[in-house]
């Protein structure tokens, strides 16, 4: 969702849309085309690495059909390091995108557990440090730890992308108060929650607690009807932000009653 009184300005780039979604495990290139449609995106994310070790899914001309879909959209492409174990080769994984695609936008990635695929948090500041100094936008995923997520921003990270739950997991915001914490703490950083959402019902607590917006993959792609869930996901999220720019009401320990209980509500 984006108004002329709510606009989402990332990264310099005023958007329509608060959904950024991935590209990878759809059914066929096809499907995919449709779900970016559904889904109203203007980001769309790319894992170069897995692409450049053989494609997606077997589909040859994988990135021209991004390129296509991109174009035909009006969006913006989001190359990522997926899969890089170090700063270094984050670093020269994101170099190579920057040629390939003629971006300097990056979603960095840097695995510190091969368990969880939890970011490492010190290769994740190296390889930023590193790529703000070459002219990147970075846009680090990152855990929900607040000391990690200021040393990104102090390191010159403009957007930051803490996870709700491990990729893939489907789980949901697993620690909403991390989460509140950090929007609460970092009232200026663009902040958007990325993996582990598997329920439309995620990406609107996500936006209920006050984050820009959401970036999400799997869900999509693995759903029975990837089309159907993109365009639930797309309504999900405008319908978070606008509950959350309308003031949600407090949550209390007790009832509270929405009806007067004294006097006449009319003269007789």
């Amino acid at each position: 969702m984006s108004t002329d009184t709510d606009p989402f300005v990332l990264a310099g780039v005023t958007l329509a849309s608060r959904f950024l979604l991935g590209t990878a495990g759809y059914p066929s290139p096809q499907v995919l085309r449709e779900a970016i449609a559904a889904s109203g995106t203007q980001v769309i994310t790319l894992g170069l690495k897995r692409e450049l070790a053989g494609g997606a899914d077997g589909h040859g001309g994988f990135v021209e059909i991004i390129r296509a879909a991109v174009s035909h959209h009006g969006a913006r492409l989001l190359p990522n390091t997926a899969g890089c174990r170090s700063a270094r080769e984050a670093v020269t994984l994101a170099q190579m995108a920057r040629e390939l695609f003629d971006t300097n936008w990056i979603k960095l990635e840097v695995v510190g557990d091969e368990h969880t695929l939890q970011p490492d948090p010190f290769e994740l500041l190296a390889a930023a440090q590193q790529l703000l100094r070459e002219g990147f936008e970075v846009f680090p995923y990152c855990t929900d730890d607040l000391i990690s997520c200021r040393r990104l921003l102090d390191a010159g990270c403009r957007v930051l992308m803490p996870w709700g739950a491990p990729i893939g997991s489907g789980q949901g915001l697993l620690n909403p108060w991390a989460l509140r914490t950090l929007r609460a703490r970092l009232p200026e950083a663009v902040l958007i929650v990325d993996a582990g959402l598997g329920a439309p019902s995620h990406a609107a607590q996500a936006m209920e607690l006050g984050f820009d917006a959401v970036l999400l993959n799997s869900a999509v792609a693995h759903a029975a009807d990837p089309v159907g869930m993109a365009r639930a996901f797309r309504h999900a999220v405008e319908g978070g932000r606008l509950g959350y720019l309308s003031g949600l009401i407090a949550a209390q320990d007790m009832a509270v009653a929405s009806t007067p209980v004294a006097g006449r509500p009319f003269d007789a």
